[in-house]
């Protein structure tokens, strides 16, 4: 049973990388690990690392959206670019960029929305001279991406903080025995 302890726990460390790097899973494996040690030892030992995983994982996503919202707001995106941020996302982790010889869907990931914010926006400010369309343009996609990353950064720590309340709830009993 301890084996399988440390293993959920190596499964929540890499939700706490997921939380981080886009394109591996986060806070949904930490809930996971915490639901699945809870069903093994009882949900008496897991109450409140079961009850902060949760509100991590829905903090996490009202995080991914904030975030780039925000971004974009910051640099005075307008929603077009936000709309080719996602179809970037979309389109550059399905389609396109995973066939990159390096990188793959990581690079899509990360080139995806810049790339796809900066055409929104660039359509969207037709009205401006090519250069200020341009630089318009990339602005968008900077601040999206800036938002996107501090994003990144928030639930990275919230993500250590649930395995922080797992280890803090669960560590004594594992190790002592009960």
């Amino acid at each position: 049973m301890v084996i399988l302890y440390w293993l959920l726990v190596v499964l929540m460390v890499v939700g706490v990388i997921g939380a981080i790097v886009p394109g591996i899973p986060g806070s949904s494996l930490i809930l996971i690990a915490v639901v699945i040690w809870g069903a093994i030892d009882g949900f008496s030992t897991v109450n409140w690392a079961l009850g902060i995983a949760i509100l991590v994982l829905l903090l996490s996503i009202g995080i991914d959206y904030l975030a780039a919202y925000w971004g974009a707001k910051r640099a005075g995106a307008s929603n077009w670019s936000q709309i080719g941020a996602i179809v970037g996302l979309v389109v550059a982790t399905l389609g396109l960029l995973p066939a990159l010889p390096f990188g793959g869907p990581l690079v899509g990931i990360l080139l995806g929305p810049l790339l796809g914010a900066a055409i929104g926006e660039f359509l969207y400010r037709r009205e401006l001279e090519i250069s200020l369309r341009l630089k318009q343009a990339f602005q968008a996609g900077v601040g999206i991406i800036v938002g996107s990353i501090v994003g990144r950064l928030i639930q990275g720590v919230l993500a250590i903080a649930a395995l922080g309340v797992f280890l803090w709830q669960t560590l004594p009993h594992v190790v002592g025995g009960y």
